[in-house]
């Protein structure tokens, strides 16, 4: 798993335990948001993740219903770690092209087409 928050972090320009962060909180809003078997499949596919997201997942708090649900609350956590829009599309951009690479082009359109606005991340 470093090695996929190393390249996440060269790739949002952040340092690597904010990436650790950003992805572990973005793999427990797919976890809560996307289709199950295909977020499951995604994991078991990115050696750490569920850890990771374990890890991270309830980073925020009570935050998340300040900001509604979906893509709102998730920038919204991550907006709370200190990302900017900019690092968020980075972090998000980065890790699904992992993801593709991973677990494969199905599993990530799945998980994508399932959560409205999630596309444009990926």
């Amino acid at each position: 798993m470093q090695e996929i928050v190393d390249r996440v972090a060269s790739a949002a320009g952040i340092e690597p335990g904010l990436a650790a962060q950003a992805i572990g909180i973005i793999l427990a809003f797919l976890r809560k948001e996307g289709p199950t078997a295909d977020v499951e499949q995604l994991l078991a596919a990115l050696p750490g993740s569920a850890e990771l997201a374990q890890e991270y997942g309830d980073a925020s708090g009570g935050l998340a219903g300040m900001f509604g649900g979906g893509l709102m609350a998730l920038a919204g956590q991550l907006s709370g770690i200190g990302l900017g829009m900019g690092e968020m599309q980075g972090v998000g951009r980065e890790l699904f092209e992992v993801a593709r690479e991973q677990a494969g082009e199905d599993v990530v359109g799945q998980i994508a087409g399932s959560i409205p606005g999630l596309g444009q991340f990926t």
